[in-house]
């Protein structure tokens, strides 16, 4: 049987910072062929000379100006023939985790604006990219109440209030803050620093750095993290 096929590749990227003990999410307002515009996620479709992995970092820093380094391939949704009006198109979702608190984002190439959006305050999105971010957001959580992974959402050195609080805010709920402590230190993968945090208010607390080469040793080796709740 003859094959007719007709198929668009594209990727998206669920792009998640933290500002103020909030969760955000980075979009793009385009006009996608019409005169109105939608805010939508950062991609588009990839080139027939590039991987998946380049095409999303590539869209990323064309319609965003960021480059990221935590990038994980989320699904692939297709299911809904009609999920673009314009074409059949496929998209390979990634979710990226970044420190968004001493970023320039600026739009360009066919991208008109681009603008952090609280996690709760996501507007009517083009495409199927409001059911994207929903599974983005479920995968963060799930993976946070086994793993300890975030820490490219925070600076490179953090207050470990700073570390509690994020994980609140994603998880949604409160934690044992003394058993969340007790078993982050106990894996080595955050070190305390001699320095003290600058803010004026309150008593003066040291900074932590992450420990990349012992997260990824314990990865390679195995470890489970369980959070417990207050």
């Amino acid at each position: 049987m003859a094959l007719d096929q007709n198929i668009r590749i594209a990727v998206d990227a669920v792009v998640f910072g933290y500002q103020n003990n909030q969760l955000k999410v980075l979009l793009i307002e385009q006009k996608f062929n019409s005169d109105k515009t939608y805010w939508a996620l950062p991609g588009g479709l990839v080139m027939n000379d590039e991987s998946l992995i380049n095409a999303v970092k590539r869209e990323l820093k064309e319609e965003t100006n960021l480059q990221v380094n935590y990038l994980e391939q989320l699904y692939t949704f297709g299911d809904d023939i009609n999920r673009d009006s314009r074409n059949r198109v496929i998209t390979v979702a990634y979710f990226a985790l970044i420190d968004s608190t001493n970023l320039e984002i600026k739009a360009d190439t066919d991208a008109d604006n681009v603008q952090w959006f609280g996690i709760n305050e996501i507007p009517k999105l083009a495409f199927d990219h409001n059911a994207i971010i929903e599974m983005a957001f479920h995968r963060l959580k799930a993976k946070l109440s086994y793993q300890p992974i975030g820490f490219e959402l925070l600076p490179k050195e953090f207050l470990f209030s700073e570390l509690e609080n994020l994980y609140c805010t994603i998880l949604e709920k409160e934690i044992d803050r003394r058993n969340f402590r007790k078993k982050m230190l106990s894996f080595g993968i955050i070190e305390e620093t001699n320095r003290f945090s600058t803010q004026k208010s309150g008593r003066p607390a040291k900074l932590f750095l992450f420990n990349q080469e012992k997260y990824n040793q314990l990865s390679r080796e195995g470890f489970h993290f369980e959070i417990k709740f207050a």
